[in-house]
Parts: structure tokens; sequence; C-alpha cells
């Protein structure tokens, strides 16, 4: 018999969408907890699981478990910079971006944190990423950057020898993948964003 999870892929899904692959069963939270336990599911948060992978055969993405699991949201600072590969260091912490209050969720599969964003600044420079069967939403590399140094306390940006050794030095991207950065989401970011002169201190360092 085919187990019914296999068509959640790897989609986060609620109990009560658990619920309704098994309406034969009365009792709906007792087999959810027996699926827990069976390890066939796995528990993100109260009310949202995911499906063990090696039941449906999907790799499980991050970046959509994050989205789903505080919403709304994106992707974005050193993790969407690592994912695209702008970045050396592995992130062991997924960080997004969110309209809601600041907050962390550890799960059984690694650490999420989300951190408070104006919804002016929110929409600015966001995209979505198309897999097989599953979407995501992510920040763009610049806005990724932009992000991260208004949230980063001990980054001020005056120089531009500031700005050169920050991103060669502290975060480790290449100027030249800097310089082909879409110059339009940092002006944009100004308009509504944290840490306006870092940012055009930035600017003008990818202008020079």
């Amino acid at each position: 018999m085919n187990n019914p999870l296999v068509q959640l892929g790897n989609i986060p899904v609620t109990a009560s969408a658990l619920e309704s692959l098994f309406p034969h069963i009365k009792g709906g939270n007792q087999k959810i907890r027996l699926l827990e336990r069976d390890k066939q599911i796995i528990r993100l948060k109260r009310g949202l699981y995911v499906c063990n992978p090696e039941i449906t055969g999907k790799i499980l993405s991050t970046e959509l478990i994050a989205n789903h699991l505080y919403a709304p949201s994106y992707v974005s600072m050193a993790s969407a910079l690592r994912y695209y590969g702008l970045i050396p260091e592995a992130v062991y912490t997924t960080q997004s971006i969110t309209l809601k209050h600041s907050r962390d969720f550890d799960t059984p599969l690694g650490r999420f944190e989300y951190t408070y964003i104006s919804r002016e600044t929110f929409s600015v420079g966001l995209t979505s990423i198309k897999k097989e069967d599953y979407t995501f939403v992510m920040a763009t590399p610049e806005k990724a950057l932009c992000d991260l140094i208004a949230n980063s306390p001990k980054v001020n940006l005056r120089y531009l020898k500031d700005a050169e050794t920050y991103l060669e030095e502290d975060i480790r991207m290449e100027l030249e993948d800097f310089k082909q950065m879409n110059a339009e989401i940092f002006e944009k970011y100004m308009k509504t964003g944290k840490k306006v002169e870092s940012i055009r201190t930035l600017l003008k360092l990818m202008k020079r």
C-alpha cells in the first residue's frame, strides 16, 4: 500500500493537512504523534511538519522551510549570499527577514532566525526561485547585502576603504562580483531602509 505522505513532497504542511490524508482514522492528533514517533514526519514547530525525505524521495530545502516556518518572510543576509555563491563561508543558521517580530526557531533541521523589517523595505529586491516542483522567496544578492549591513550593529561604512575592507575581508566577497550588482536596488533600499550612509558608500565604491 502506497504511503499517502509521498504526495506531499518536501512542502511543509499543517497538522490539519496531514490529518486529511488519513480520513479513515479517528483521532488525527494521535496519528500525527505516531508518524512523528516513527520518524515519517519531522516537527518544525507546533502544528507544522515536513515529511522525511527517505519516504518522499525529495531533498528538503531549508529555504522553502524558512518561508513556511514564519511567514511572511524571505531568506536573506548571509544565507542568501552563500546560496548565490558570493561568500565562501558555510552558513549554519538560515537567516530570513520578516514583517513580524524578530524570532528564532531551533528545529531538528537547524536554526532559523528572523529579523524584522519595515513593510516599505520588505518588498524591495525580492525574487522567486523556482525548483522542479516548488518555489521559495529570497532576497536578490543586492538586497541580501543591504539587509546584512543594516542588521549588523558594528558595521558602519563611512569611507570607500571601509566598504572595500568589509566586502573583501569581513564577508570575503569578490569585488568583481560586487561591481556586477544592480545599483538600482541599492538606490531603492536607501529610500526606506536603515544604514543609508553605509549603503551610499557601497554605491560610490560600485561606481568608482
